[in-house]
């Protein structure tokens, strides 16, 4: 049986409101972190809030370092001279320099560990081009973070990021992260101008140019934020980020975020008195460039009062709820609670991962999950490209996650629902040997040990 009311499960189940948030998100268009557009989209997000009932519905500003994209080009040199100019083919990568290098290409294949260790005497002094693709031979996902930091270390002086769904479609996604701007020139490149550059490279020695100017510079960014339920007690976070990257209208990644959290909040008020707990709604900023919302937002308050955190991430893809439990059970219960109510599928994974916003909370010990929806598409699919639009998208699929979601939060608010928090020991030691590897290699590992 629901706990929720049949009004309101019906009420989601008809509701235009959230894909109305959706829309709106879409058409800001640029939402990279620290732009213009990104504090429209917080403007979308609170003005949402306030249209649902929800109550303190505020814009927190903090400083980020900023980043602007400008020109690029890569040429290709040797052996057949092309020049790459349009968005379909080349961009930069946000986090990287400023700077013009010209050097032999390397490929990595899908940038493994191994795959770099194959190559490593020749990556010295050279341009790496690695795929998107995760590599077969390991069990984690390979972050393109990882694969510019190793190229950099090994003394690469540039670094091709090379997309591996075809459709002129160059990816995008932070380099930087915590050491901004990064040490070497990085591109992406479309599919088909990866397979033009691995098949030179195979044949023999292939030397390009890239030219990429950008701009880092301090900005702003801003976390959205309103509440539900009484003005006391340990608080339910609901939460999802608002920025996207600068090429695309980020749809699925994470403007459904963004409108789940605001049509659950929605929901919600309608039994608003029948909340034990206080449950905060909020919208990160700066997601894509190393999760410095949730950080901030963790840093300036107690996380003793956080009772746990649902954190909605590239949700829309199906109707089938994907939930990464970061080992707690009490939460995996309740998610498995509810999709057994509803007769839904549900996919979890209890490993500890430090991808998305709810990492800034794992971290610490406070429990945490990341739900999504299953994919049949490989990697981040048309995510981190021109082609993450909301014609990829259904409302059908909408509505069910969030009843689904507005279910599950309405009962993680029920006093008789206890979750344990973990002690920031317990959550070091936990994480998987490739986590480790990865946060260490990318400047991002918070322990000390």
């Amino acid at each position: 049986m629901t706990a929720l009311p049949a009004a309101v499960i019906g009420d989601a189940q008809t509701s235009d409101f959230g894909w109305g948030v959706l829309t709106e998100l879409v058409d800001v268009g640029n939402r990279m972190a620290g732009q213009e557009g990104e504090a429209e989209g917080a403007r979308v997000v609170r003005d949402a809030f306030e249209r649902a009932g929800l109550r303190e519905a505020t814009i927190e500003e903090f400083d980020i370092p900023g980043w602007w994209r400008k020109n690029v080009t890569l040429h290709v040199d040797s052996p057949h001279p092309r020049t790459h100019t349009g968005s379909h083919e080349v961009i930069s990568l946000p986090g990287s320099p400023s700077g013009t290098v010209t050097a032999e290409v390397v490929d990595v294949g899908a940038g493994s560990y191994d795959d770099f260790e194959r190559v490593a005497t020749n990556i010295d002094g050279a341009i790496v081009m690695a795929s998107s693709q995760n590599p077969e031979s390991v069990t984690r996902w390979i972050h393109r973070m990882e694969k510019y930091a190793n190229a950099a270390t090994e003394g690469a002086v540039g670094f091709v990021f090379r997309n591996h769904i075809e459709g002129a479609l160059p990816p995008t996604g932070e380099v930087g992260y915590n050491n901004r701007p990064g040490p070497i020139p990085a591109v992406g490149v479309s599919s088909e101008v990866g397979a033009r550059l691995e098949r030179y490279a195979a044949s023999g020695k292939t030397e390009v140019t890239i030219d990429s100017q950008c701009r880092n510079e301090p900005a702003t960014s801003r976390n959205v934020e309103a509440v539900l339920g009484p003005d006391e007690g340990e608080t339910v976070l609901v939460t999802a980020h608002v920025d996207a990257h600068d090429i695309s209208d980020g749809a699925l990644d994470n403007g459904t975020g963004s409108a789940l959290v605001a049509e659950i909040g929605r929901l919600l008020t309608a039994v608003e008195d029948e909340l034990d707990h206080p449950v905060r709604f909020v919208t990160f900023g700066s997601e894509e460039i190393g999760l410095r919302g949730a950080y901030h937002w963790a840093e300036t308050r107690n996380l003793d009062d956080v009772k746990c955190v649902l954190n909605i991430d590239g949700a829309g893809s199906s109707r089938n709820l994907w939930v990464s439990t970061n080992g707690f059970v009490a939460l995996a219960d309740v998610f498995e609670e509810v999709t057994d109510e509803f007769d839904a599928p549900l996919s979890t994974t209890d490993t500890i991962s430090p991808h998305g916003d709810q990492w800034a909370f794992v971290q610490e010990g406070v429990p945490a999950v990341m739900a999504g929806s299953t994919s049949d598409t490989s990697g981040r699919g048309w995510g981190h490209t021109h082609a993450d639009t909301l014609d990829k998208l259904d409302s059908r699929d909408f509505r069910d996650l969030a009843t689904l979601l507005a279910e599950t939060v309405f009962r993680l608010a029920d006093a008789d629902v206890t979750v344990e928090s973990k002690s920031r020991e317990v959550i070091r030691d936990s994480i998987d040997e490739g986590y480790v590897q990865e946060l260490k290699t990318g400047g991002r590992w918070p322990y000390r040990d």
